[in-house]
């Protein structure tokens, strides 16, 4: 029974179109090469602390540009419980609905398959790109959004404890090596005692993959990802989807623009201190390229702030205009992302060759990257405006 007047709950929600846009431009924002600038500008704390966000952490630690995976992760939760709505009211039976589930969960694996294999000779098979994961998780979240609330909070539960347990239990073979692990020579970011159970490729979901990627056609055998990536941090992930999934549920429910600001923000904090005290306590470290236990409170607690924030500006306080450059990304951000991940080159190129190098060196060497990058990412945006204004949306 609907708990809420029509009109909230049969409005779309522009703060997820906002701040999925956003995401998707930090991703993105990549091809600016901000990391090179920086270089030229060793002691400007401005260049240093753009560039640091710009880029992810080695290993421990976060940047605001680890939040992207996260964050779109915790989107697709939010937008579960208005999605089977919207396929209700339209007359979808339960059993139509799961099929969609279940061909969108397909076709997100292999759409982040078919994306991780550009420029490869053969099909890579991989699971680690993020529409993968999702894909992954997607049957899953929807079961969940079937199911209760408290039932959501014990699945979220049971799999923090599980995972944690996972890891916890296992022992790297007798005859481990870093070399013979794929980790990088030079590495410096290994943990001690209890820790040391989530060190880079000497964990079980790296053990997992040894056996599983290798029963797919390879130019040579899967010994590790240089990332430590692994195809089960899809179950972890999925937590982070619970959580999205519970905030989806919060601004479904709304009976009116400003009650789930409170349950946003609460579950925020809560989460992130969780997060945190897991961290600092030893107990489990905060890793978002194994997607730790640890890490799904810490970025979900940020996720729950970031939705926050921008559903307080733009659906409370009714502030949208200034978002518009984002909704449009935001409201195709499939698109967005098939086109970060196979035009950048070529639009690359071209602008180089129908402008020349001289309009990017406007500001001296050290600018260049960022120009050229910036001219790309306007290109992208055109198109997408393009779509936008033809209603052209990609779905899967």
């Amino acid at each position: 029974m609907e708990t809420q007047p029509p009109s909230l709950a049969n409005e779309r929600l522009g703060s997820l179109d906002a701040y999925r846009g956003f995401v998707m431009f930090l991703m993105a924002a990549e091809m600016l090469r901000i990391p090179g600038v920086a270089e030229h500008f060793p002691t400007s704390t401005f260049w240093q602390t753009l560039a640091f966000h710009s880029e992810h952490v080695a290993w421990s630690g976060c940047s605001l540009h680890d939040m992207i995976q996260p964050s779109f992760s915790f989107m697709v939760g939010v937008a579960m419980p208005f999605s089977m709505a919207s396929r209700a009211s339209r007359g979808q039976t339960r059993a139509q609905q799961w099929v969609h589930a279940l061909w969108r969960a397909l076709m997100l694996v292999l759409l982040g398959v078919l994306l991780r294999s550009i420029g490869d000779k053969i099909t890579y098979w991989t699971f680690e790109d993020t529409l993968s994961q999702i894909g992954l998780g997607y049957p899953f979240l929807f079961a969940l959004g079937l199911a209760t609330t408290r039932v959501r909070w014990a699945a979220l539960a049971a799999i923090a404890v599980g995972y944690w347990l996972f890891f916890v239990l296992y022992t790297p073979p007798a005859d481990w090596s870093a070399a013979a692990a794929h980790v990088p020579k030079g590495w410096l970011h290994d943990y001690t005692g209890f820790a040391a159970h989530w060190n880079h490729n000497q964990h079980p979901a790296w053990a997992f993959d040894r056996w599983f990627l290798n029963l797919f056609p390879r130019t040579k055998e899967f010994t590790g990802s240089a990332g430590s990536y692994s195809t089960l941090s899809f179950i972890p992930t999925l937590g982070t989807m619970i959580l999205g999934l519970i905030a989806g549920q919060w601004l479904r429910d709304r009976t009116s623009s400003r009650e789930p600001l409170r349950k946003l923000v609460i579950a925020g904090a809560c989460s992130l201190l969780l997060g945190i005290v897991l961290d600092s306590s030893g107990l489990c470290p905060s890793v978002k390229k194994i997607w730790t236990p640890a890490w799904i409170f810490f970025s979900g607690g940020w996720c729950f702030f970031f939705m926050a924030a921008f559903y307080s500006v733009i659906d409370v306080a009714g502030f949208k205009r200034w978002a518009f450059p984002l909704i449009v990304i935001g409201m195709n951000s499939i698109a967005m992302y098939v086109l970060v991940h196979t035009t950048e080159d070529f639009f690359g190129k071209a602008v180089t060759t129908h402008l020349g190098k001289a309009p990017f060196h406007l500001f001296g060497d050290a600018f260049a990257p960022l120009l050229h990058g910036a001219a790309v990412l306007l290109i992208l945006w055109l198109i997408l405006l393009w779509m936008y204004r033809r209603k052209i949306f990609l779905r899967i």
